[in-house]
Protein backbone atom coordinates (compact mmCIF):
# COMPACT_ATOMS: atom_id res chain seq x y z
CA UNK A 1 0.00 0.00 0.00
CA UNK A 2 1.33 3.41 -0.92
CA UNK A 3 1.19 5.99 1.84
CA UNK A 4 2.31 9.64 1.86
CA UNK A 5 5.75 8.74 3.18
CA UNK A 6 9.25 8.01 1.94
CA UNK A 7 9.02 4.36 0.87
CA UNK A 8 12.31 2.59 0.24
CA UNK A 9 10.88 -0.87 -0.25
CA UNK A 10 12.95 -4.02 0.16
CA UNK A 11 10.91 -6.41 -1.89
CA UNK A 12 10.37 -10.13 -1.69
CA UNK A 13 9.32 -12.71 -4.22
CA UNK A 14 6.11 -14.59 -4.87
CA UNK A 15 7.65 -18.07 -5.25
CA UNK A 16 6.41 -19.69 -2.05
CA UNK A 17 4.21 -22.63 -1.20
CA UNK A 18 1.57 -23.07 1.47
CA UNK A 19 4.15 -24.21 4.03
CA UNK A 20 6.43 -21.18 3.65
CA UNK A 21 6.21 -18.11 5.88
CA UNK A 22 4.35 -15.23 4.28
CA UNK A 23 6.93 -12.81 5.72
CA UNK A 24 10.49 -13.73 6.67
CA UNK A 25 13.28 -11.50 7.94
CA UNK A 26 16.59 -13.32 8.25
CA UNK A 27 19.71 -12.29 10.17
CA UNK A 28 18.61 -8.65 10.21
CA UNK A 29 21.13 -6.19 11.63
CA UNK A 30 20.86 -2.43 11.62
CA UNK A 31 23.37 0.12 12.90
CA UNK A 32 23.11 3.88 13.07
CA UNK A 33 26.71 4.97 13.30
CA UNK A 34 28.13 3.38 16.44
CA UNK A 35 24.68 2.44 17.75
CA UNK A 36 23.40 -1.07 16.99
CA UNK A 37 19.61 -1.14 16.80
CA UNK A 38 19.25 -4.77 15.67
CA UNK A 39 21.70 -7.66 15.76
CA UNK A 40 21.02 -10.86 13.80
CA UNK A 41 17.25 -10.83 14.23
CA UNK A 42 15.07 -13.50 12.60
CA UNK A 43 11.31 -13.05 12.25
CA UNK A 44 9.13 -15.64 10.50
CA UNK A 45 5.40 -15.00 10.11
CA UNK A 46 3.06 -17.81 9.05
CA UNK A 47 -0.20 -17.38 7.12
CA UNK A 48 -3.32 -17.64 9.28
CA UNK A 49 -1.65 -16.34 12.44
CA UNK A 50 -1.65 -13.32 14.70
CA UNK A 51 2.00 -12.68 15.56
CA UNK A 52 2.78 -10.34 18.46
CA UNK A 53 6.06 -8.41 18.53
CA UNK A 54 6.81 -6.91 21.94
CA UNK A 55 9.72 -5.41 23.80
CA UNK A 56 10.69 -2.50 26.04
CA UNK A 57 11.34 0.96 24.64
CA UNK A 58 14.55 0.90 22.63
CA UNK A 59 14.38 -2.85 21.99
CA UNK A 60 14.34 -2.43 18.20
CA UNK A 61 10.64 -3.08 17.46
CA UNK A 62 10.11 0.08 15.43
CA UNK A 63 13.30 -0.42 13.44
CA UNK A 64 12.35 -4.02 12.66
CA UNK A 65 8.85 -2.94 11.63
CA UNK A 66 10.22 -0.27 9.32
CA UNK A 67 12.56 -2.82 7.73
CA UNK A 68 9.67 -5.27 7.22
CA UNK A 69 7.65 -2.51 5.54
CA UNK A 70 10.55 -1.46 3.35
CA UNK A 71 10.85 1.99 4.93
CA UNK A 72 14.37 1.35 6.28
CA UNK A 73 17.15 -0.71 4.71
CA UNK A 74 18.93 -3.19 6.99
CA UNK A 75 22.69 -3.01 7.35
CA UNK A 76 22.70 -6.75 6.64
CA UNK A 77 20.24 -9.59 6.29
CA UNK A 78 17.36 -10.33 3.94
CA UNK A 79 13.62 -9.67 3.74
CA UNK A 80 11.20 -12.00 1.95
CA UNK A 81 7.82 -10.28 1.71
CA UNK A 82 4.75 -10.71 -0.51
CA UNK A 83 5.27 -9.26 -3.97
CA UNK A 84 2.03 -7.30 -3.71
CA UNK A 85 3.16 -5.61 -0.50
CA UNK A 86 2.19 -5.44 3.15
CA UNK A 87 -0.71 -3.54 4.69
CA UNK A 88 0.98 -1.03 7.01
CA UNK A 89 -0.66 0.44 10.10
CA UNK A 90 1.39 3.16 11.74
CA UNK A 91 1.66 4.19 15.38
CA UNK A 92 1.17 7.76 14.22
CA UNK A 93 -1.82 7.64 11.87
CA UNK A 94 -0.74 8.25 8.28
CA UNK A 95 -3.19 9.55 5.68
CA UNK A 96 -4.02 12.63 3.62
CA UNK A 97 -5.15 15.13 6.23
CA UNK A 98 -6.72 17.62 3.83
CA UNK A 99 -9.02 14.96 2.38
CA UNK A 100 -12.17 13.62 3.99
CA UNK A 101 -12.38 10.10 5.35
CA UNK A 102 -14.33 8.99 2.27
CA UNK A 103 -11.84 10.66 -0.06
CA UNK A 104 -8.92 8.94 1.67
CA UNK A 105 -10.65 5.59 1.21
CA UNK A 106 -11.27 6.41 -2.47
CA UNK A 107 -7.65 7.42 -3.07
CA UNK A 108 -6.17 4.35 -1.40
CA UNK A 109 -8.67 2.06 -3.11
CA UNK A 110 -7.51 3.45 -6.46
CA UNK A 111 -3.83 3.15 -5.52
CA UNK A 112 -4.10 -0.45 -4.35
CA UNK A 113 -6.79 -1.75 -6.69
CA UNK A 114 -9.16 -2.40 -3.79
CA UNK A 115 -12.56 -2.87 -5.44
CA UNK A 116 -14.47 -4.91 -2.84
CA UNK A 117 -17.20 -2.47 -1.79
CA UNK A 118 -18.72 -4.93 0.69
CA UNK A 119 -15.37 -5.27 2.49
CA UNK A 120 -14.94 -1.50 2.54
CA UNK A 121 -18.37 -1.10 4.09
CA UNK A 122 -17.61 -3.81 6.65
CA UNK A 123 -14.42 -2.01 7.66
CA UNK A 124 -16.24 1.31 7.99
CA UNK A 125 -19.02 -0.24 10.03
CA UNK A 126 -16.77 -2.28 12.32
CA UNK A 127 -14.41 0.64 12.93
CA UNK A 128 -17.35 3.07 13.18
CA UNK A 129 -15.98 5.26 10.39
CA UNK A 130 -19.37 5.45 8.71
CA UNK A 131 -20.35 8.30 11.04
CA UNK A 132 -17.37 10.46 10.03
CA UNK A 133 -17.16 9.75 6.28
CA UNK A 134 -17.48 13.41 5.32
CA UNK A 135 -15.17 14.79 8.00
CA UNK A 136 -11.76 16.16 7.05
CA UNK A 137 -9.22 13.54 8.14
CA UNK A 138 -7.00 16.15 9.77
CA UNK A 139 -9.90 17.07 12.08
CA UNK A 140 -10.44 13.54 13.40
CA UNK A 141 -9.86 12.67 17.03
CA UNK A 142 -6.92 10.43 17.85
CA UNK A 143 -9.19 7.40 18.04
CA UNK A 144 -10.89 7.96 14.71
CA UNK A 145 -7.54 8.80 13.11
CA UNK A 146 -6.24 5.42 14.28
CA UNK A 147 -9.34 3.70 12.88
CA UNK A 148 -8.87 5.35 9.48
CA UNK A 149 -5.23 4.27 9.44
CA UNK A 150 -6.28 0.69 10.24
CA UNK A 151 -8.95 0.72 7.52
CA UNK A 152 -6.39 1.87 4.95
CA UNK A 153 -4.02 -0.93 6.00
CA UNK A 154 -6.74 -3.55 5.47
CA UNK A 155 -8.54 -1.99 2.50
CA UNK A 156 -7.12 -4.20 -0.26
CA UNK A 157 -7.12 -7.38 1.88
CA UNK A 158 -3.34 -7.83 1.88
CA UNK A 159 -1.93 -11.27 2.67
CA UNK A 160 -0.13 -9.76 5.67
CA UNK A 161 -0.69 -6.60 7.69
CA UNK A 162 1.85 -5.07 10.08
CA UNK A 163 0.18 -2.88 12.69
CA UNK A 164 2.16 -0.68 15.07
CA UNK A 165 0.29 -0.14 18.36
CA UNK A 166 -3.14 -0.73 16.79
CA UNK A 167 -4.92 -0.28 20.13
CA UNK A 168 -3.55 3.24 20.60
CA UNK A 169 -6.26 5.88 21.27
CA UNK A 170 -9.10 3.36 20.86
CA UNK A 171 -11.99 3.15 23.32
CA UNK A 172 -12.90 -0.19 24.89
CA UNK A 173 -15.73 -0.92 22.45
CA UNK A 174 -13.49 -0.19 19.47
CA UNK A 175 -10.73 -2.39 20.93
CA UNK A 176 -13.15 -5.31 21.16
CA UNK A 177 -14.39 -4.70 17.61
CA UNK A 178 -10.81 -4.54 16.34
CA UNK A 179 -9.87 -7.83 18.02
CA UNK A 180 -12.90 -9.49 16.43
CA UNK A 181 -11.97 -8.03 13.05
CA UNK A 182 -8.35 -9.18 13.27
CA UNK A 183 -9.22 -12.70 14.45
CA UNK A 184 -11.69 -13.07 11.58
CA UNK A 185 -9.02 -11.78 9.19
CA UNK A 186 -6.57 -14.33 10.60
CA UNK A 187 -9.11 -17.12 10.28
CA UNK A 188 -9.48 -16.32 6.57
CA UNK A 189 -5.81 -17.27 6.16
CA UNK A 190 -4.18 -13.85 6.38
CA UNK A 191 -1.26 -12.99 8.66
CA UNK A 192 -1.48 -10.19 11.22
CA UNK A 193 1.65 -8.80 12.89
CA UNK A 194 1.11 -6.45 15.81
CA UNK A 195 3.80 -4.47 17.57
CA UNK A 196 2.39 -3.52 20.93
CA UNK A 197 2.99 -2.58 24.55
CA UNK A 198 -0.49 -3.92 25.35
CA UNK A 199 0.29 -7.64 25.22
CA UNK A 200 -2.51 -8.38 27.66
CA UNK A 201 -5.09 -7.10 25.18
CA UNK A 202 -3.93 -9.63 22.58
CA UNK A 203 -3.07 -12.53 24.91
CA UNK A 204 -6.19 -14.55 24.08
CA UNK A 205 -5.84 -14.27 20.30
CA UNK A 206 -2.14 -14.40 19.42
CA UNK A 207 -0.63 -17.50 17.85
CA UNK A 208 3.06 -16.56 18.07
CA UNK A 209 5.09 -14.32 20.37
CA UNK A 210 8.40 -12.64 19.59
CA UNK A 211 10.09 -10.59 22.31
CA UNK A 212 12.95 -8.25 21.48
CA UNK A 213 15.46 -6.93 23.99
CA UNK A 214 18.34 -4.59 23.13
CA UNK A 215 18.06 -5.40 19.44
CA UNK A 216 18.12 -9.20 19.83
CA UNK A 217 15.44 -11.90 20.03
CA UNK A 218 14.71 -12.91 23.62
CA UNK A 219 11.64 -15.11 22.99
CA UNK A 220 10.34 -16.52 19.71
CA UNK A 221 7.75 -19.25 20.24
CA UNK A 222 4.31 -20.37 19.10
CA UNK A 223 1.79 -19.52 21.81
CA UNK A 224 0.97 -23.19 22.36
CA UNK A 225 4.62 -23.95 23.14
CA UNK A 226 5.05 -21.23 25.76
CA UNK A 227 5.09 -22.49 29.35
CA UNK A 228 3.95 -19.77 31.74
CA UNK A 229 5.57 -21.59 34.65
CA UNK A 230 5.03 -19.60 37.83
CA UNK A 231 3.61 -16.62 35.97
CA UNK A 232 -0.10 -15.85 35.84
CA UNK A 233 -0.19 -14.42 32.33
CA UNK A 234 1.72 -14.00 29.09
CA UNK A 235 2.30 -10.36 30.01
CA UNK A 236 3.82 -11.32 33.37
CA UNK A 237 6.12 -13.82 31.64
CA UNK A 238 7.23 -11.19 29.12
CA UNK A 239 7.99 -8.65 31.85
CA UNK A 240 9.90 -11.22 33.93
CA UNK A 241 12.01 -12.34 30.95
CA UNK A 242 12.75 -8.74 30.00
CA UNK A 243 13.76 -7.79 33.55
CA UNK A 244 16.00 -10.86 33.78
CA UNK A 245 17.68 -9.91 30.50
CA UNK A 246 18.17 -6.38 31.81
CA UNK A 247 19.81 -7.69 34.98
CA UNK A 248 22.07 -9.99 32.96
CA UNK A 249 23.12 -7.10 30.74
CA UNK A 250 23.97 -4.82 33.67
CA UNK A 251 25.42 -7.50 35.94
CA UNK A 252 22.83 -6.84 38.65
CA UNK A 253 21.71 -9.71 40.87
Amino acid sequence: MTRPTDDDRTGGDDHRNDHDPILALREISKAYGDVTALSGVDLSVEPGTIHALVGPNGSGKTTLFRIALGLTRPSSGSVDAPADGIGPGFQRANFYRDLTVAENLDVFAALTGADDEAWREELCSTLRLDRVRDRRAGDLSGGFGKKLDLALALLNRPAVVCLDEPMGDLDDVSKTNLLDLLTDYRDEGHAVVVSTHQLGAFADVIDHLTVLHDGAVLVDEPRAAIDLGEHDSLHDLYVARSLAAERDATGDI
